[in-house]
């Protein structure tokens, strides 16, 4: 298994870029940052519902993550002001890279029935986006220790300007997209 950097930079060597008129070598894209969320609605019946998650999510991507609070009282949600109704992970670097091997490599695959990710996930602006329902597809999760089956969303931000250009990236990183 080829690690990121290494598929990126034979993506460069192969001239893969070459149909977008790049003029400068830092014009060439490449994925900024990918960040990994979800809610957690259940935390006003089973406060420990967080702590599972958090530490869950933390065993996922290798980073601690920062858990979003709500702003405001909203009755009809049943959520009060500053009350936990998320978490986050920032993952750039090395991190990034070793999670996004472990998805595209390790997870997806693992995913029963897979046909490979939608292509309707792009934003119009070269990133992706697109929502597991379950985490056991990771290999660090282990089946008899979780309580619930949660599901999490994970946005690609690349440094792409287009939909196309970003598409282009992501295949060329090993991306299985599917075929429609």
């Amino acid at each position: 298994m080829k690690h990121y950097t290494e598929r990126y930079n034979q993506l460069i060597e192969s001239k893969h870029f070459d149909s977008f008129n790049y003029k400068n070598t830092h014009q060439l894209p490449q994925i900024e940052k990918i960040v990994v969320n979800r809610g957690v609605g259940e935390v006003a019946q089973n406060p420990k519902y967080l702590e599972t998650c958090l530490n869950e999510l933390s065993v996922i991507t290798g980073q601690k993550p920062t858990v979003k609070r709500s702003k405001k009282a909203i009755a009809s949600f049943k959520i009060r002001e500053n009350m936990p109704v998320g978490m986050a992970v920032t993952l750039r670097g090395d991190k990034m890279s070793a999670f996004f091997d472990r998805l595209v490599h390790l997870a997806l695959p693992r995913i029963r029935d897979f046909q490979g990710v939608s292509m309707k996930g792009f934003d119009g602006k070269g990133n992706y986006s697109l929502g597991l329902d379950e985490q056991l597809m990771f290999p660090e999760i282990d089946y008899d220790e979780i309580d619930q089956v949660r599901g999490m969303d994970i946005c690609i931000v690349t440094s792409c300007r287009s939909d196309a250009e970003s598409l282009s990236l992501l295949q060329g990183l090993g991306v299985p997209f599917a075929i429609n």
